[in-house]
């Protein structure tokens, strides 16, 4: 979709370069997250791909076609562009701050409304309690949502993000990722995206490029640049704390390798003898226990129990079942642990099934 090609920008009186012979390739419908630190080239690079900038050398593509052989503003109104400040115009609207480009494009009135409308439902902002409002009676919060609402208002097929969250509070940037990602699940948009924040990157990212000094010293994805960082600075940008970033990764949803679970009834026969078997050196000592429709029932630590114990098998059930949803991080996962002492959690689906069930074990294998 993107593809940047032995780009190079110089600027005038200066004879070093902000980004020196940079080459990226950003698949259609993919977060391309550009981190390092200030001065780095990442907003340099960025602001190349809508011609804020022009490049001194190299070329850029947009969907096959060279940017420099498309007038700037056309080319920018098929780009959404959002930025730290939201940039905002005081004196409109938030409706007619949504409809800038849509006015541009000469949209009629009704198909304009009509997007504004889906795009604040879209973001979370109730049109009748806010399209009249001015930016000045707007949250930072509220302020980034419309930001995001007007980048996104003519559906163009890329954006650019330049630190869209970092002038928030930590509470509200979690939140608007966390709704951003959401709604980028269902959009689907080309995204490239500029943050100091290692750790927004690693939760924004389908892809990261790593820069220093006007280059990318390592592109991959968030597991394999925490996993295999290839030189001391990427390292020491990513942290000491590489495995608690994993587990952010990963949903409990997509994690695999579970303790099991057993369903009463039907399954007494099998969890009895898995008891009587003793099985202290078994990976998964810890198993969940669901009833009927896989409803979380609790959990029995096998290692409780000898052979010939005659403790009824209802009895050895932990309660009440601790339960964190699939879509929910193996990180989660681990902060429920820790916080309620619990050797076990269930994943569970929307409608509370047990899906799979979690212990501190699980997360260990999880990152190995």
């Amino acid at each position: 979709m993107i593809k940047i090609e032995n780009v190079t920008k110089v600027y005038p009186g200066s004879d070093k370069a902000v980004v020196q012979d940079l080459n990226l390739h950003i698949e259609k419908g993919e977060i391309c997250v550009l981190v390092g630190a200030s001065g780095c080239g990442k907003t340099t690079t960025m602001r190349m791909i809508n011609r804020l900038i022009d490049l001194t050398e190299g070329r850029i593509l947009v969907a096959d076609q060279d940017i420099h052989s498309v007038d700037p503003i056309k080319l920018r109104l098929g780009i959404g562009y959002v930025i730290q400040e939201t940039g905002l115009f005081p004196h409109y609207t938030i409706e007619k701050n949504i409809a800038t480009v849509p006015i541009e494009l000469k949209w009629d009135k009704n198909r304009i409304q009509e997007r504004v409308r889906e795009l604040m439902g879209l973001v979370d902002l109730d049109y009748e309690q806010y399209a009249k409002k001015k930016p000045s009676s707007l949250s930072g919060g509220q302020k980034q949502r419309v930001g995001v609402a007007r980048a996104l208002a003519a559906d163009p097929p890329i954006m650019l993000m330049d630190e869209p969250f970092g002038a928030l509070d930590p509470i509200t940037r979690a939140k608007l990722q966390n709704e951003f990602l959401d709604i980028q699940a269902r959009i689907k948009k080309t995204i490239v995206f500029v943050t100091h924040d290692i750790d927004e990157a690693m939760k924004m990212g389908d892809k990261i490029a790593v820069m220093q000094d006007g280059k990318v010293v390592q592109y991959g994805t968030p597991h394999e640049i925490l996993t295999a960082p290839v030189n001391k600075f990427v390292e020491n940008l990513v942290g000491e704390n590489r495995i608690l970033k994993r587990l952010s990764l990963i949903t409990c949803g997509e994690q695999q390798v579970n303790s099991p679970i057993y369903n009463l009834p039907g399954d007494e026969e099998t969890l009895i003898e898995r008891i009587a078997q003793n099985e202290r050196l078994s990976t998964h000592q810890i198993v969940g226990i669901a009833g009927e429709e896989k409803t979380p029932l609790g959990y029995i630590p096998l290692f409780k129990y000898d052979r010939g114990d005659s403790t009824p098998l209802l009895d050895r059930i932990v309660t009440p079942p601790l339960t964190i949803h699939q879509n929910k991080t193996l990180f989660d996962a681990l902060g429920v642990l820790f916080n309620t002492g619990e050797r076990g959690v269930f994943v569970v689906d929307d409608e509370g099934r047990a899906l799979s069930f979690i212990t501190m074990t699980d997360l260990f294998e999880a990152v190995q």
